[in-house]
């Protein structure tokens, strides 16, 4: 049965569910001061839990949720997805003790988790080849654009109506994109080939909760925490466990041999990098914006449109010029881009005027809409065709991974030097000035990242084929389309990853 043509209103659809999905991300944040004064009475591990456990489940269960969406249907997955998100948002709405809407938060987190490999697999196969770069450019405009929607939607939310309207407003919102899926949406072939793998699933999604948790709690508890170190050495244990169960395993949830490809590496990498430079500047940014330059929380939210300028317009010129000059100089220059927008921040103060601080804003922003198409192909392109809801909860981990570290890293370099909110204009400069630290921090950091990562995109411009003729006989042969091939198992079971399926 053909595939069907990706049309105008399955693109909007799928981009709607992505951009509700981030949006939840970012919205919260802004609601933070209402939320600890709220009748719920929050202690603050409890806030910080009411936060993060949307972060920590999506991140945690995104591989699987891909996996699962690969087998049993992405149209299923997507509409499951939708499912949970609106049941955790009612739970949260509903929620009178701090344990209901940190249980809310968990559900939309895991309905999230569904979406976003699911939206990505789908336009994957429904573009076909040719236009996969150009349909990942706007899935990557979604995302900006759902950064853009939590932070003026929180802000307005947080300026003018209870934290619970933001929770009531996601369960319509989610029924009106079930019932534009259901319509728009076509179902694309189920591969029963694609495992589901329960004890590698349960393995791979433990490490993943262990590495955000510790990531997450780092700053609160301390590096060298017994919680913390606890949580890595967990994670690791974990992790190791599962490549040994899946370099065992007849049918793993994914083969950790694919890693031996520089450029899947080079591309996750990648995108942990952005999204680590671009979340340090989301965890101080709107401190920024309200404590150095006065700004109400509804005004913030507005005043963070710039950071998605670039994200909306740069991916479609980005996904153009892919084609003609290869992936390595647009990941290089968009990450260093992000680099650059990240010092430029680290020098405002109280008297920076706006238009320059936005005017930063719009060079980071750029930096994130030129890279992220092409390290977003990257890892998905590395897969089997049939693995696309995989490949896509891969590079998704990989994104909220790199963003709990940056908010992380700044987060702890901020408080090492700033404590408390700023009353006085001299503490004003304290906060300026520590937010300078961090930044800065995360810059060079990140600079150091992008040149393992164009290290690792050197030579990748012809396409080869990985085989793994079992556990420990992998092997690379050239491919003389261009493409990407992938053998499993079989040396005579191809799929052609930039293609359809073999």
């Amino acid at each position: 049965m053909p595939t069907p043509a990706l049309t105008r209103p399955v693109l909007l659809a799928l981009c709607a569910c992505v951009l509700v999905a981030q949006s939840m991300v970012a919205a919260i944040n802004l609601l933070i001061p209402q939320l600890a004064a709220s009748d719920l009475h929050l202690t603050d591990t409890q806030l910080l839990w009411a936060v993060d456990a949307y972060v920590i489940v999506f991140a945690g269960l995104l591989i699987p949720a891909g996996a699962l969406g690969d087998r049993l249907g992405r149209k299923g997955a997507l509409l499951s997805g939708l499912g949970l998100f609106a049941a955790g948002a009612a739970t949260s709405a509903l929620a009178t003790v701090p344990a209901v809407l940190i249980t809310g938060r968990g559900l939309s987190g895991a309905g999230a988790a569904l979406i976003m490999p699911a939206t990505m697999s789908i336009l994957v196969k429904l573009a076909g080849p040719q236009g996969m770069a150009q349909a990942l450019a706007t899935w990557t405009l979604a995302l900006g654009l759902g950064g853009l929607a939590g932070n003026v939607g929180g802000g307005l939310v947080g300026q003018f109506l209870s934290w619970r309207a933001l929770f009531w407003v996601m369960v319509p919102l989610a029924a009106l994109l079930a019932l534009a899926v259901a319509r728009t949406i076509p179902r694309t072939p189920v591969h029963s080939a694609a495992a589901l793998d329960p004890a590698g699933s349960l393995l791979l999604t433990s490490a993943l909760v262990a590495v955000v948790y510790g990531i997450i709690e780092g700053p609160s508890y301390g590096w060298t925490s017994a919680q913390v170190l606890s949580a890595f050495a967990g994670a690791a244990a974990l992790l190791a466990l599962f490549v040994a169960h899946a370099l065992r395993a007849e049918r793993p949830l994914f083969d950790p041999r694919v890693f031996a490809s520089r450029r899947l590496r080079a591309g996750a990498l990648g995108t942990a990098a952005g999204f680590f430079g671009l979340f340090s500047l989301f965890y101080v940014n709107a401190q920024y914006l309200q404590y150095a330059k006065g700004y109400s929380v509804g005004v913030t939210g507005i005043a963070i449109v710039p950071l998605t300028v670039g994200m909306a317009l740069v991916p479609k010129l980005g996904a153009r010029w892919q084609r003609r000059f290869g992936p390595r100089p647009l990941v290089g220059g968009g990450l260093g881009l992000i680099a650059l927008g990240l010092l430029l921040v680290s020098t405002a103060d109280a008297g920076t005027a706006y238009g320059l601080y936005a005017l930063y804003l719009l060079v980071l922003s750029a930096g994130m809409g030129l890279s992220a198409p092409s390290l977003t192909v990257s890892v998905v392109a590395e897969l089997p065709a049939h693995q696309a809801g995989l490949g896509s909860g891969l590079n998704t981990a990989a994104r909220e991974i790199g963003a709990a570290l940056g908010v992380a890293v700044v987060g702890t370099v901020l408080a090492a030097r700033f404590s408390g909110a700023p009353q006085s204009p001299d503490r004003i400069g304290e906060f300026t000035s520590a937010m300078g630290v961090g930044l800065r921090t995360v810059a060079v950091l990140l600079i150091v990242a992008t040149v393992a990562v164009v290290i690792g995109y050197r030579g990748s411009g012809r396409g080869r084929t990985v085989t793994a003729d079992g556990p420990g006989r992998g092997r690379e042969l050239p491919d003389a389309a261009g493409g990407v091939a992938y053998v499993a198992g079989d040396a005579r079971n191809v799929q052609r990853i930039t293609g359809e399926d073999a």
